[in-house]
């Protein structure tokens, strides 16, 4: 996690280097906030890789130079093989969106429920009861 903290805060740098230029040199207000709202998202980042990396116990084979590619053997994780959700909650975010252009506020309670129920779906695609382990 080390290299990773380490490449967005180097993408930090430049963001806001680059944003500091584009105000001295531009002076256009949305490129500006676009640069420095970009910088701070990537610092966001950064900073939760350097947390990460310090609450780690041991270091991973990625971060230690002397490791051997046999150190990465095992289970990666585990990878969904597909689902549906992705789709209700892409046209339920999609009614959401036709509701508020023409301002149809019944439609736009049923889209967000529909929504907040697709989102369930999907977040809760994986969960098993502790009765049925």
């Amino acid at each position: 996690m080390k290299i990773e903290s380490r490449i967005f805060e180097i993408i930090t740098a430049f963001f806001f280097l680059a944003a500091i230029v584009y105000t001295v040199l531009a002076q256009e207000p949305v490129g500006i906030a676009v640069l420095f709202l970009t910088g701070g998202l990537s610092l966001i980042i950064g900073t939760y890789f350097r947390f990460i990396s310090r609450r780690l116990e041991q270091p991973r084979p990625e971060d230690n130079p002397e490791a051997e590619v046999s150190d990465g053997a095992g289970e990666v994780g585990f990878f969904s093989p597909g689902s549906y959700w992705p789709i209700g909650v892409a046209a339920s975010a999609a009614l959401c969106g036709v509701a508020l252009a023409f301002w149809h506020v019944w439609l736009l309670v049923i889209g967000g429920v529909v929504l907040l129920l697709a989102v369930a779906g999907l977040v809760f695609e994986y969960h098993i009861r502790p009765a049925e382990h």
